[in-house]
């Protein structure tokens, strides 16, 4: 196929956009002026021990159909990317086997995705696929954003923060940058961009680019989330190894029995506790005083890394639809004023086809040299 017809193609064809997390394997079908033909999810709890490959196949093959000759890409997210994905790149072996090498760093993810890979290859072998990382977008971090202050020896093994939700990050800054034009002209438009949801972090966003953010060499880092624990001492952690806690029983606590559910000992959601707390669960009220605290502690933090901040954008399930929560935060920062406050449908899929497209078209032929 020339350049030309591979362009012309890319961009009457359709892009198959796969997102396996933990528990839940997601899928959408877009067109190319980013129209959502289909979406659909299943519940997989890959975490549990669960296999993506069943659920796969009883469901796309069918669901797909109507579509199938239309496909002309897949995008796939990928949740750690580590220091050799910075931008998509198109699935190879060495490709796969690079992702593999990452699973340790996000097991709960780049596992199941990976999965979902090898699936779809089988199926159809000919179908171009793309892997899009949630750590890209954090490339550009400079080094005293990115670097840990831990031993020499320990930063040349790639032990440094990577950042995460990037491709959230990503969507919202655009959105941002398309409602204010007359931005691109003046300095740099300084965001705050807050992904919260299930999982929940802060990117520092300087003219389009990510300056600072609150997760780091995993998404443990940082705010408080439903069931992870956002930042703790580490001498805490050291306190309970050598109280005789192993690293996996460390591990399964701070991922799956912290956050928002530990707090309230009721619940992970943010929704459930505004009910409880509302009736007068304590519990319930606590976890959304701490939560409320630590949001409102790293905002200052991502203002002092941007210098001030003109835009504070609201995403993701919390984000979209806690108007109380914005309120309250929206009312603790009148220190930050003047501000404008977004909020952002969270769109993770219409990015990852995007730039699919873009990375898969060819370069555009040289100008012919005359004589």
């Amino acid at each position: 196929m020339t350049g030309l017809a591979k362009t012309a193609a890319l961009d009457a064809g359709l892009v198959l956009v796969l997102n396996a997390g933990s528990s839940s394997l997601k899928a959408s079908l877009l067109d190319g002026i980013g129209s959502r033909l289909w979406q659909g999810q299943r519940d997989c709890p890959m975490a549990e021990g669960a296999s993506p490959e069943p659920v796969l196949e009883d469901w796309l093959p069918a669901v797909l159909a109507p579509w199938s000759d239309a496909i002309v890409l897949a995008g796939h997210r990928v949740v750690h990317g580590g220091d050799a994905f910075t931008a998509p790149v198109r699935l190879e072996p060495t490709v796969l086997a690079a992702i593999a090498d990452l699973v340790p760093l996000a097991p709960l993810h780049n596992g199941p995705a990976l999965r979902v890979m090898h699936w779809l290859t089988a199926q159809q072998p000919e179908l171009e696929q793309w892997a899009c990382f949630d750590t890209a977008f954090h490339a550009t971090l400079p080094p005293e954003a990115a670097t840990y202050a831990i031993p020499a020896d320990w930063r040349r093994q790639g032990l440094r923060r990577f950042g995460f939700h990037g491709l959230s990050h990503q969507h919202v800054a655009e959105v941002v940058a398309a409602r204010r034009p007359a931005a691109a002209a003046a300095p740099p438009l300084r965001l705050i961009s807050c992904h919260l949801g299930a999982g929940c972090s802060l990117c520092a966003i300087a003219g389009g680019r990510s300056v600072d953010t609150t997760m780091g060499f995993t998404p443990l880092e940082g705010l408080v989330m439903a069931t992870r624990c956002g930042s703790v001492d580490p001498g805490l952690l050291l306190h309970q190894l050598r109280r005789g806690l192993s690293v996996e029983e460390l591990d399964q606590a701070l991922n799956t029995r912290s956050g928002l559910l530990a707090l309230s000992e009721l619940s992970g959601s943010m929704q459930e506790l505004r009910a409880a707390a509302t009736a007068g669960h304590e519990g319930a009220q606590l976890a959304i005083a701490v939560f409320r605290h630590r949001l409102l502690r790293e905002i200052g933090a991502m203002a002092a890394s941007l210098g001030g901040v003109d835009v504070l954008a609201f995403t993701g399930g919390i984000g979209e639809h806690d108007d109380a929560l914005r309120e309250e935060v929206v009312s603790a920062l009148t220190w930050l004023s003047p501000l404008e406050v977004m909020v952002i449908a969270a769109d993770e899929e219409q990015v990852i086809a995007r730039t699919c497209r873009r990375s898969a078209a060819p370069p555009p032929a040289p100008p012919i040299q005359g004589r």
